[in-house]
């Protein structure tokens, strides 16, 4: 009997044989590696631009220094450090520009296996957390020149400054994530709190010890040093925290409307438990 080798197809029952698994792993791994190499590619193609972008906050940076008597330089170390560095930059970016299509591979590898309701709930976390994380890199973006004069600044005086071309690309990649992964606070709490592991009143009452946990996360995870990078990363912190527990609060009374009973707010709703978002279709799935 003759092998095909086409797209495979799950039986009724949504199942699929383990060959037919590892066949469409290896597919969709590989054009999720030809993707990022694209990306690569283009990456050295537009390496100026790009270059340009990544160092806009250095060069925003460098005249308040002047002004203050310190002279300071982006260098590149090595013979083959400018080709390390735009292979790295190129690497990053490709990265990137790449991940709609490589996390869609990933998604759709997954998918078959996730009922009705898991899919529902996965698009939208997938929805919310990337504005979020890009929202939290922007904000990044924006820091960046501050928090590099504040650094920059304690360099003594008739000392000059140079900042190799890796040191700086690495520092901005620490920040953007940091930054990017606390803006995820608000929807961690969310999913916390729409699958019954914390309630709103427990949320509340832990506020203060969060906040100061939020401000010593924010003083450990900043590559900088100075308090007001910490700021500007736990302050957007709290607020987000703060919103994520009137959410679930809202979400906490809804619940409760559609029990029928008043939720008792010392107690978390038990884990898949009844939600306004799953039907008798979603536990049929």
């Amino acid at each position: 009997m003759a092998l095909t080798r086409g797209k495979p197809t799950p039986s009724p029952g949504g199942s699929m044989p383990l060959m037919d698994h590892l066949r469409e792993l290896r597919t969709r791994l590989t054009r999720a590696v030809l993707a990022i190499a694209i990306g690569t590619i283009l990456g050295f193609v537009f390496y100026e631009p790009i270059l340009n972008f990544l160092t806009q906050p250095y060069e925003d940076m460098r005249p308040l220094l002047t002004a203050e008597g310190i002279d300071t330089e982006l260098v590149i170390t090595g013979i083959g450090g400018a080709f390390q560095f735009q292979l790295k930059i190129s690497l990053v970016f490709g990265l990137l520009a790449s991940s709609p299509f490589w996390l869609w591979q990933l998604w759709a590898f997954v998918l078959p296996a996730m009922h009705r309701n898991e899919k529902r709930w996965a698009l939208l976390l997938a929805g919310t957390g990337a504005p979020l994380f890009v929202g939290g890199a922007a904000l990044a973006y924006v820091v960046l020149p501050k928090a590099m004069e504040v650094l920059i600044g304690f360099v003594p005086d008739g000392f000059g400054s140079l900042v190799t071309g890796a040191e700086y690309f690495d520092f901005i990649v620490k920040m953007l994530l940091v930054f990017g992964v606390a803006a995820e606070i608000p929807l961690v709490v969310v999913v916390l709190n729409r699958i019954g592991a914390v309630s709103a009143k427990q949320l509340a009452n832990a506020r203060p010890w969060t906040i100061i946990g939020i401000f010593v996360f924010a003083a450990v995870a900043t590559p900088t040093t100075d308090p007001l990078t910490m700021l500007f990363l736990a302050a957007p912190m709290v607020v987000l925290y703060l919103v994520s527990e009137l959410i679930a609060k809202l979400t906490d009374r809804r619940r409760a409307r559609l029990i029928g009973t008043e939720v008792d707010d010392d107690e978390a709703a038990p884990i898949g438990g009844p939600s306004e978002l799953d039907g008798p279709s979603d536990l049929r799935d």
